[in-house]
């Protein structure tokens, strides 16, 4: 199994991108285009929400098997996050969770112990890209 691990301080936006390429990295000899892209724009949803809505910093981490990607991010907000259909007037804003929502195979939200926060994750299944990893018969 292979992991990453980030912290990212309160309203350090640009720790996003950091994250991303970290998590690029960590699946780039593992994992196709497409896996590629949707745990990047995911991670980038979660990191940015525990960023834009909470008070404190976040801790980042994914690990990678073989057939599974899992990313949690944890923050110290106990309030859950809910995916909502945003409207025409929200513009860019609250279309994150509907992302994870649509895109991961799996996605929650755990309570950490004693009001100490969250985490939330999402996982993807590796294995529906397996054909196309082999390259071209």
């Amino acid at each position: 199994m292979l992991r990453i691990s980030r912290s990212v301080r309160r309203a350090d936006l640009k720790a996003v991108g950091e994250v991303r390429r970290s998590l690029r990295e960590l699946m780039r000899h593992r994992c196709g285009n497409e896996a590629m892209a949707v745990a990047e724009l995911l991670i980038t949803e979660l990191v940015t929400n525990a960023l834009v809505h909470t008070d404190r910093g976040a801790e980042v981490s994914a690990s990678l098997t073989a057939t599974r990607l899992r990313v949690e991010v944890r923050d110290h907000a106990v309030r859950r996050p809910r995916p909502y259909v945003p409207t025409a007037d929200d513009g860019t804003h609250g279309r994150g969770l509907v992302l994870v929502e649509a895109l991961a195979d799996d996605w929650g939200v755990d309570p950490l112990a004693l009001g100490g926060g969250k985490v939330v994750w999402f996982e993807l299944d590796l294995r529906r890209e397996l054909p196309y990893a082999a390259g071209p018969a």
